[in-house]
This record gives structure tokens, sequence and C-alpha cells, in this order.
């Protein structure tokens, strides 16, 4: 087990060293364990960081750094190596079985997934990566003997946090294990730089996990302006099946507890119930699968629709391509976000960015992706009646609200995200070279016996 530093302890400067020029990244190794970023976002284990992982890549690679993501095989149809633009190869690592395996028994296969990631630097020269970007705290894990072995920093995107998802967890959710929170705590004390969505979750980090403020750096997502922009409206709900003059209203997200897609199930029977004559028209529509503590049970939330009487309102979509996805945003008329946390909320920025206002739970990184009152409305508690009253006051102030959401999320973009982890790259280089001169020579101590085994 590699020493730890101090978590208050920054990495040093040598001193008399004089300025350091910060030089640029060559090649980035970017750790997601759990989750390939080419599958669908919206089922399973894929969702927002999937996105995010792809997009900083594509965006990466097109600024002539090299990226190598490395995450899990869960098929033997999958090949070892995809590339998946120019200058993004996606390795899959062969660690365990294929299928059947949940992410809290992923941490047995570690070591097979670290000694594949630490055998691909292996067959290449000294300094092949310059950085690790590691995805959730699996990929921390890796990561943080990674950085120790090739002597380059890590920067570490938790995503989401245990302590936080189990002081606010959903009814039928099981709580985070004891082993997450410990791996967490020892990611945050490793990593030289902590990537937070949001300064919310930058002060849960240093609250919660003891984190250095001086290396927590509050870097926002982004979203894909050009795919997910304002349309015609009438030809996406041509598109998608919905009627000219349907009242529409959309969840999109994995269907599992923490989402509380039945949040929004219940705020339309209210609705129905407050109005009957707007039956005809309520049309819920709700894009995912089943994911998570979801997958126990799938029908769950059909159930409940039977339950409420809505079932003639609501439609059930499989997740849809993001092409496919930007149509349903432009045709709601309110999207809803009523998880009971998010690290930040990407739905919830795509859908403004079509012009779509957000009705969305006052947690995590929500306030953020949100304007509340500017391009959507944030309701804090659980009641379904807050939700219907809010989803009522967004329609009631439609237009301008869309004009809201627009503006909102074009303030957001993933260049400016990739930008932004760039900079925090090179500047956590920087610090290594000039600070700490003994851990490279460490790490060719510990490589030397890895390449003479690889040759």
């Amino acid at each position: 087990m590699p020493a730890r530093r101090h978590p208050r302890q920054p990495t040093p400067w040598r001193a008399g060293a004089g300025p350091v020029v910060p030089e640029l990244p060559r090649r980035v190794a970017t750790l997601s364990v759990h989750t390939s970023p080419l599958e669908q976002p919206g089922a399973g284990d894929a969702g927002g960081m999937n996105v995010y992982v792809v997009e900083v890549s594509r965006r990466l690679a097109a600024r002539g750094i090299a990226v190598d993501i490395f995450t899990r095989a869960t098929s033997s149809e999958q090949p070892p190596v995809v590339e998946m633009d120019p200058g993004v190869t996606v390795r899959h690592v062969s660690a365990g079985p294929f299928e059947g395996l949940g992410k809290n028994e992923l941490p047995a296969q570690m070591c097979a997934f670290t000694a594949a990631v630490l055998r691909e630097e292996a067959q290449h020269e000294p300094g092949h990566f310059d950085v690790v970007h590691s995805h959730y705290w699996l990929s921390g894990q890796v990561g943080w003997l990674a950085r120790d072995r090739w002597g380059v920093p890590l920067v570490h995107s938790a995503h989401t946090l245990a302590k936080v998802k189990n002081a606010a967890l959903a009814e039928g959710d099981e709580p985070e294990p004891r082993a997450r929170v410990i791996g967490e705590e020892q990611v945050v004390a490793e990593a030289d730089r902590l990537v937070a969505n949001t300064a919310e979750e930058a002060r849960q980090l240093v609250d919660f996990y003891d984190a250095d403020p001086r290396r927590t750096l509050v870097i926002p997502p982004g979203v894909d302006l050009q795919r997910f922009r304002p349309g015609d409206r009438q030809q996406a709900r041509q598109r998608i099946g919905v009627a000219q003059d349907a009242v529409v209203l959309l969840f999109v997200g994995r269907i599992q507890p923490l989402k509380a897609p039945d949040m929004l199930l219940h705020a339309a029977a209210r609705m129905l119930a407050d109005d009957p004559t707007l039956r005809p028209k309520l049309q819920v529509l709700v894009v995912g699968a089943p994911s998570g503590s979801g997958l126990t049970e799938p029908q769950r939330l059909q159930e409940l629709a039977v339950a409420l009487g809505v079932t003639d309102v609501v439609r059930f979509l499989p997740p849809q391509p993001p092409e496919r996805l930007a149509d349903h945003y432009r045709a709601a008329d309110v999207a809803v976000v009523p998880s009971h946390n998010e690290s930040f909320g990407l739905v919830a920025l795509e859908a403004q960015a079509c012009g779509t206002p957000v009705v969305a739970a006052a947690v995590g990184g929500l306030p953020t992706a949100v304007a509340d009152g500017v391009s959507g409305l944030l309701v804090p508690g659980r009641d379904p009646d807050d939700y219907a009253a809010a989803i009522r006051r967004v329609l009631a102030r439609r237009q301008l609200l869309a004009a809201g959401a627009r503006r909102h999320a074009a303030a957001f973009s993933w260049d400016r995200t990739t930008d932004s982890l760039v900079d925090a790259y090179a500047a956590a280089m920087a610090e290594m070279r000039a600070g700490l001169p003994a851990v490279r020579a460490a790490a060719e101590r510990l490589r030397t016996p890895l390449r003479l085994r690889a040759r």
C-alpha cells in the first residue's frame, strides 16, 4: 500500500526552482471501471458520467491530447480495443466474469483490472501517460496505484459520494457500503486534484471527506449546444408521436429510487385530481430503463401507474440516442428532475438547452444546473402536491421560462469544461515535476520489473 500524504499538505514546490512553465499533457489515461463510455446512457450503470467521459475525451483529442479510456469488459463480444474517435481509444479490460456483476461486487476485481492497466503502460517507453483521470471511486483506487507507479498526477472526479447519498437515501434504496466510504476517503487523500461539478460538491468533499480545499477544483460539466438546441416543436412532436395540443411532462433517466420517477407519476395524478379536464391532453413520457436497486422490481413504476389510475396518460420509453432524445426535450412542455440527489443533473441542462424549462428537486448540483425562477423552478421537500403546483406554475409561464432556459444553458459548454481540465492537468504536472522528483525515481524502480516481464 503506497504511503499516504496528509490531506492538508499541498504538494510542495522545490525551493529555488524558479517559475515552472506549464506543459500540456500529450496523453491521458482515463479510468472508467464500472461503465463503458460506449454504453447507451439511461440504463444499467450508464448515465451522466458516461456522457462526461465521452464529451471531454473527444474535445481533448481535438486539442491534440490523446486519450486512452480503460473500462471493464462486460461481454465476450466486445473487442479489446475500440477507436471511439480519432485520438480516443477505448480499452475493454477483462476483470472477472463478463456479466452479472454489480458495482458492489467489482472491488474484488480491482487487482485484475489494475494489472491490465499497468501492463498496457509497460508496453511503451517511460512517460507514455502524463496524467491519470479517474471517474468514480472504483477507478480512483486503480488510479491511485497507477499514479505512484508511473510518477504522474492523479486527477479524480467522484461524480457521486457515498456519504451524501446515504444522507438522502430514497425509500427502497440500499445504503452505500462502508467499503465504498473508506475507498472514497483514501482516493480523496491521495489525488493531486479533485474535480467537483459544483461549489456544493466541493464543500461536501471538504466537510465530509476532509479534502484539501487547495486541491479541490470546481469545474462544471457542459452540454452539447450543437446537438441540444431549440428546434421546431411541432415537428419534434410529430416525430415522436405526440399530439400537437398535448400537455407533455418528461422524465429522462435511469429508473431507480434515487432518480424518483415515481414523484412525477404522483404529481400527474394530483394534477388530474385537481383538474379532470386535463386528462385528454396530458402526456407523461418516462424515458429510461431499470437500473441499480430498480432492477429488483423492474415493473414497479408501471404498477404504480396502474395504482394511481394514470396508465392512460403515461408512456414508458426505452433510453434514446442523443438525436432522438433532443426531439423529446423539444416536444415537452416541462422536464421534471425529482431526484433525491444529483451531483449535477445533465438531463436538466440538456432540456434547457433545447428551450424546455425544468422542475427539479432543490438538491445537490441541481440549484446550479437550474436557475430558480429563470429557467425553471426548484422544489424543496418531497411532497407531490408541491411538484404538481410547480409544474402548473411553469406551464403558466412557459414562454418566459423557455427563453430563460436557453440563456442559462448557453453558459455551460463542454469546451469550457475541457479547457478547465487541461489547465488542471498542466498545473498538477508542473507541481509534480517541480516538487516531487523522488516520486518519479521511485516509479522507475517500481516499473522496471514489470517492463522486464512485459518483454
